[in-house]
């Protein structure tokens, strides 16, 4: 595992589309520097060169495999990384994630991928998050917020392929992994999450 010497708070938003990932990090950021913290907050994928052929391969159904998604996700992190993560880190800022190599092992694992290995690929170079919160919610209400967003993946917009994403993202277990119910008004969803921030702020 890619190991943390960086002073910086590193704070991960996960879970399917339509469980309110931006809206939730943009709050959290507001709140983070409301208390007079340096924040950053980056999304995955990206917009760079991997992350814009990502979403155009996106648009075209079924043009990727599995594993050529995996590998077009894992060079787009890498330069996240390189780029945006840890130079924040370095720099002492938190930084709050809208996805990271969770999606990653949950959207391919769901796709037939062994999860450990993907893990084991991205725990090999990204840093390991503080906290990570899992947003969760029934794959049919999620589909029926993003619903009118413009051009998908066909796929994504599956429910039977969502319910296993939502499993692998279910089967996150460890001290750092909270789970929220996403079904909640916002501001519910947003409370939930900064209380547990707050105490990891405290240690």
């Amino acid at each position: 595992m890619a190991r943390r010497s960086q002073p910086g708070l590193f704070i991960v938003l996960e879970g399917i589309d339509g469980t309110g990932k931006s809206t939730q990090a943009s709050l959290l950021a507001e709140r983070l520097r409301g208390r007079g913290i340096e924040t950053s907050v980056f999304r995955e994928p990206t917009g760079g060169v991997w992350g814009q052929k990502i979403r155009a391969k996106a648009r075209k159904a079924g043009s990727l495999t599995a594993a050529q998604e995996l590998d077009l996700f894992l060079r787009d992190r890498w330069d996240n990384v390189k780029t945006n993560i840890r130079p924040a880190l370095e720099r002492g800022e938190a930084v709050v994630m809208d996805r990271y190599y969770f999606s990653t092992i949950a959207y391919q694992g769901a796709r037939g991928l062994d999860p450990k290995r993907i893990r084991r690929l991205n725990e090999a170079f990204a840093p390991p998050p503080d906290l990570v919160f899992i947003l969760d919610l029934d794959p049919a209400k999620g589909l029926g917020r993003i619903r009118g967003r413009g051009p998908r993946d066909a796929l994504f917009e599956r429910e039977d392929y969502l319910c296993k994403v939502r499993a692998l993202f279910r089967s996150f277990r460890g001290k750092r992994f909270v789970r929220v119910d996403a079904s909640q008004p916002v501001e519910s969803v947003r409370d939930a999450i900064w209380a547990r921030v707050l105490e990891r702020l405290k240690t």
